[in-house]
């Protein structure tokens, strides 16, 4: 373990992500199991793969067995890699009117010839379970309610649970995608914390990270955040999940932030891998119930 210069060195909580998100899915299957027996409706996700990325099959087969595992019903749309644009938005106009279907996702990264903007821009906003559509941005934007990006909706639940009242507290986003940085930070803004976004171009940016009582990085580059960025007793939500190699020749996941160099510092750190992971997929399906309440219009 390490400390900053004269300050003690503290002991700090790994947050446990799998366990976390093991408890969102049972919450989530009891919830579809309550909405099939009071309104005999099942919700289903359609997942659409364009193409044989490698690891996006991986990701839509773990996506599959965690939806049926559930009790929802699974749609799986697999595309050539070659399949044009239009072809590509007739599908989803069909998922749009198709009753059983609840959620839509489209996993990225697209073919060429498509145009994503296009194809996240096509689906209806309340089936869009990913949260990317620019009408749920607005919401999210504005208060309404809408869905949330998966990733920084699973950090928000992982921090209310660890923090409890996150009312006040100063908190810094390292990074300002639209997939994880700008609706994390509004997503805190809604919890009254004090927002900082930082990124690359971000003037002394170890010393912005010094002032967060709670730092999300998600900027996509191993490591990047030393021990001494960090605010002693700090809460430190990690995003990133990169793959390195190692001396030995082999690879490993590593996150945005050095965890070796983060205990001792950090009053609480999510591990790279086990930590925000596994709450991706955990949303996603929590959406896709939301979805189908929403459209019984049942509100949480």
């Amino acid at each position: 373990m390490s400390a900053i210069g004269k300050h003690a060195i503290v002991q700090t909580r790994r947050i446990d992500g799998k366990a976390f998100a093991d408890g969102l899915l049972r919450e989530v299957a009891d919830g579809v199991a309550a909405l099939a027996e009071t309104h005999g409706v099942q919700p289903g996700l359609a997942v659409v793969l364009v193409g044989e990325d490698p690891a996006s099959q991986v990701y839509v087969r773990n996506k599959a067995r965690q939806t049926v595992a559930a009790g929802m019903r699974s749609f799986e749309h697999r595309l050539p890699a070659e399949t044009p644009e239009a072809d590509l938005l007739a599908l989803i106009a069909t998922l749009n009117a198709d009753p059983a279907v609840h959620g839509i996702l489209v996993q990225l990264p697209l073919p060429p010839q498509i145009d994503s903007n296009r194809v996240l821009g096509a689906i209806d906003p309340d089936k869009d379970v990913d949260g990317f559509h620019i009408v749920n941005a607005g919401r999210l934007s504005v208060g309404l309610p809408g869905l949330v990006p998966c990733t920084p909706l699973g950090c928000l639940l992982l921090l209310r649970a660890e923090l409890g009242s996150l009312t006040g507290k100063r908190a810094v986003i390292l990074g300002r995608s639209n997939i994880v940085g700008k609706p994390m930070a509004q997503l805190l803004l809604a919890e009254s914390c004090t927002v900082t976004i930082a990124h690359s171009r971000t003037e002394n940016l170890a010393d912005e990270c010094r002032r967060a009582d709670i730092l999300v990085a998600a900027v996509g580059r191993p490591r990047l955040v030393q021990g001494d960025w960090i605010k002693p007793g700090a809460t430190v939500i990690d995003v990133g999940i990169n793959r390195i190699t190692t001396e030995d020749g082999k690879t490993r996941l590593v996150g945005d932030v050095d965890y070796d160099a983060a205990l001792g510092i950090a009053g609480r750190i999510t591990p790279v891998p086990g930590g925000v992971g596994p709450m991706t997929i955990a949303c996603l399906l929590r959406n896709t119930l939301t979805a189908a309440r929403r459209s019984l219009g049942i509100q949480e």
